[in-house]
């Protein structure tokens, strides 16, 4: 599912800009010199373990289990799902690992009958249906579902046709300033711009009876590159499946929110399930949509909306008229995650938890089993080294997880189900989904910001043989040279001219960290290489398949060998540091960012609102405005009052001055040598990882108690992208003046309880 969470350098950049004064940590503290948590000593011994685990990889095998795994159809409910985790169980206990499958029964409603058909002023009827293509053996399989959107209403409608563009928030503003509006209409939007969830929520909110989401080529079609099979880009019958339940509210089984489905639990009715739609929705292709959109009149669409296809693109209303037509089983259906322990030798109650899902929409060869293979390649060499007679410290749990597509119901369920058990002994989890060719993304929680560059900087980019860490930094700095580059991404690229750590971004939503870090408060990282693949146009489609990631996803498998070299590192120095390996300094760094974001937001969302309101006191949109093509003024903005930060600004200066003394301490005993008695070390690490649970507020946010971490979540109106504070900053945009200021000081309270532990945490390093 993790299109949209991170692309390499869109995650630098927002990212670099999150932690411009992280990027110059001092090169010379002890936790930048050595393995952080380590002594030099255990250090050196990690890197040769580290040694023998990199020769334990193999290339050829992960290519013949992604193979394997992508032979069938493979979505939630399919024979094939059930015989990869099996076949998945069976290879974690050949390799030593104690094994065993959870399965939940949860709500999947899967299509009985489809439709699509112009009936005026023309007739067409939709394929609805992807084709065979050459040279791709999976492509004419049978046992695929149809092209459909989970979690839409079932629905047989019959209405006027509008073009919404991306269907976002600014374009119903941009409809509305033209005289058009949606309400009884069915509605046509193109993939991109946003989360695809949001489109049908915000059409069905304007008053739309249906939705139709197709891909238009300019995104991911023949203007990207040659489509499918001579490049890798989306062919004319490819189509995008994939959830429209609102995620963003709570993910997993819409009927046992915040609980797991475990078979005592209670469901709720579908009337009752907030994240299930409330009209009918459907994705066609951009060969269905064409008749569709060339039979549209009223106004031509505004420049931005207009797509790649090779016609003028109308709004409407009509004089094109669709039936849509929509009907479900709703049954439960079960899933199966695959969980796996090397139990730990000194601290066994410590977790480390590692995770990637394997159901695809259909065989999904890139999205989820390329990320999948590499999981299982650690999986080998781990417990090869087990077997051996490596043990780790820390327990280390290893988790193949089901029904992510729909909605992360495998993990969310198994969290939800051990949430107690979880907060009491998780120190990380750490998550993978598509992975390809190209540059390392990384996102997640900043205090582990350092560890994942050392893993990155002890990492060789296959192709490059330069550490991936160093191409990473390298990539940026290319984009950043570009003369058509934001002022942003060239302030980003100086910083990363330093030579500190590369940042990663925040994460909001998209892949199975959901429930870990967002509800639960579990410290978390989500990585997967990328950037140089053609897989963007195959995304959730039939064509997402072996033979087409062998061709343009990552030919000779070198860039799995190096997630699993980049995670494995991450794993094993979570497992065995004497310390958990966190820097709170670099989450320091980020919060001060974020909070003079804010302040910035609060001046210019002040300056854009005079502005308007000067414009409309002149007339100035209607005097600028084409007399025969007529486009109205915009909704008068609400005044912008005095907005409250102090209380953020005093809990970001307080924690700063907190996180310099901890490190302070740090790096007096890790440069004494003295170890920390063991007497104090189990309590110092239970404190530490227990640190990010201190970011979370038993409340939740605003309207969506699920999501519980004040400092990341996924935007209400981005899905997958994230709102960094975001109590705060989606009032503010919302214009919600009263509950912005609320949410400061709600959020000033929780970093306040992070910053005591953080001082707890201080005192014992002293005092040991």
């Amino acid at each position: 599912m993790r299109r949209a969470t991170i692309r390499p350098l869109a995650a630098l950049l927002c990212a670099l800009l999150a932690t411009a004064a992280g990027a110059d940590a001092p090169a010379n503290s002890a936790q930048a010199d050595s393995l952080l948590g380590f002594t030099a000593a255990g250090a050196q011994q990690k890197q040769t373990l580290e040694r023998k685990f990199d020769a334990q990889l193999s290339a050829s095998e992960m290519r013949d289990w992604l193979k394997q795994l992508s032979s069938q159809p493979n979505q939630v409910g399919s024979p094939h799902d059930k015989a990869n985790a099996e076949f998945m169980l069976g290879l974690f206990k050949q390799w030593g690992w104690d094994a065993r499958i959870e399965t939940f029964d949860v709500l999947y409603p899967t299509p009985t009958q489809v439709a699509v058909e112009l009936v005026a002023p023309t007739t067409f009827k939709a394929a609805l249906h992807e084709p065979a293509v050459k040279g791709d053996a999976t492509s004419g399989l049978s046992g695929a579902l149809p092209p459909y959107n989970v979690y839409g209403a079932d629905g047989d409608v019959t209405a006027p046709l509008v073009y919404v563009n991306y269907g976002m928030p600014d374009d119903y503003k941009e409809l509305a300033r033209r005289g058009v509006d949606v309400k009884g209409k069915i509605v046509i939007v193109r993939y991109g711009g946003g989360w695809r969830g949001l489109k049908p929520e915000l059409a069905h909110e304007h008053g739309a009876v249906g939705c139709l989401l197709y891909p238009d080529p300019r995104d991911d079609g023949y203007y990207e590159g040659d489509p499918y099979p001579q490049g890798g880009w989306r062919p004319p019958e490819g189509v995008q499946r994939g959830s429209v339940a609102k995620m963003q509210m709570y993910p997993g089984d819409p009927t046992t929110p915040g609980y797991g489905s475990t078979p005592d639990a209670k469901h709720l009715s579908l009337a009752d399930s907030k994240t299930i739609l409330k009209i009918p929705v459907l994705p066609i292709s951009y060969a269905d949509a064409t008749p569709l959109l060339k039979a549209l009149g009223g106004p031509v669409a505004p420049g931005n909306w207009r797509g790649a296809l090779p016609f003028t693109y109308h709004i409407g209303a009509g004089p094109a008229k669709v039936h849509l037509l929509v009907k479900s089983d709703w049954t439960r259906k079960p899933v199966y995650d695959v969980i796996a322990t090397l139990k730990g030798s000194t601290a066994p109650d410590e977790w480390i938890v590692r995770g990637n899902h394997h159901d695809g929409w259909v065989f999904g060869a890139w999205d989820p089993l390329a990320g999948m293979v590499a999981e299982l390649g650690e999986a080998k060499a781990l417990g090869a080294l087990y077997q051996q007679g490596w043990k780790p410290k820390r327990t280390i749990v290893y988790a193949s997880w089901d029904g992510e597509e729909p909605g992360l119901l495998g993990s969310t369920e198994w969290a939800e189900t051990h949430a107690k058990e979880l907060q009491q002994k998780a120190v990380l989890y750490l998550n993978s989904d598509t992975n390809a060719r190209g540059f390392l993304g990384a996102g997640g929680s900043h205090s582990l910001q350092h560890l994942v560059n050392q893993a990155a900087a002890d990492v060789n980019d296959p192709e490059k043989n330069v550490s991936v860490q160093q191409r990473m930094r390298a990539h940026l700095l290319v984009n950043a040279a570009n003369k058509n580059a934001k002022p942003e991404l060239k302030a980003a690229a100086k910083l990363a001219e330093k030579g500190g750590d590369v940042p990663i971004e925040a994460l909001g939503s998209g892949s199975d960290y959901s429930a870990f870090l967002e509800h639960l408060g579990i410290a978390s990282l989500d990585l997967g290489f990328g950037g140089e693949d053609d897989d963007d146009g195959i995304y959730h489609s039939r064509y997402d398949s072996f033979d087409h990631f062998d061709r343009f996803g990552d030919p000779g498998f070198k860039y799995e060998v190096a997630l699993a070299q980049v995670a494995g590192r991450i794993v094993m120095r979570t497992a065995d540091a004497e310390v958990v390996p966190m820097r709170f300094g670099d989450f320091s760094d980020t919060l001060d960012r974020y909070v003079g974001e804010l302040h910035k937001l609060v001046d210019t969302t002040k300056k854009d609102t005079q502005a308007q309101h000067k414009l409309l006191a002149m007339h100035a949109y209607e005097l600028d405005s084409d007399p025969t093509r007529p486009v109205g003024p915009p909704a008068r903005d609400s005044d912008v009052p005095n907005i409250d930060l102090k209380p953020l600004d005093d809990a970001a200066k307080k924690l700063k001055a907190s996180a310099q003394a901890y490190e302070t301490a740090y790096n007096a005993r890790a440069s004494s040598g003295l170890q920390i008695p063991a007497a104090q070390l189990q309590q110092v690490n239970g404190l530490m990882a227990g640190m990010e649970q201190r970011l979370t507020d038993p409340d939740g946010l605003p309207g969506r108690e699920w999501f519980k971490h004040m400092i990341y979540a996924p935007g209400m109106l981005t899905g997958y992208g994230v709102k960094t504070v975001p109590g705060v900053r989606e009032a503010l945009e919302a214009r919600r003046w009263n509950e912005a200021n609320l949410y400061a000081a709600i959020t000033a309270k929780v970093l306040d309880g992070y910053r005591a532990q953080l001082d707890k945490l201080t005192a014992m390093l002293k005092s040991s």
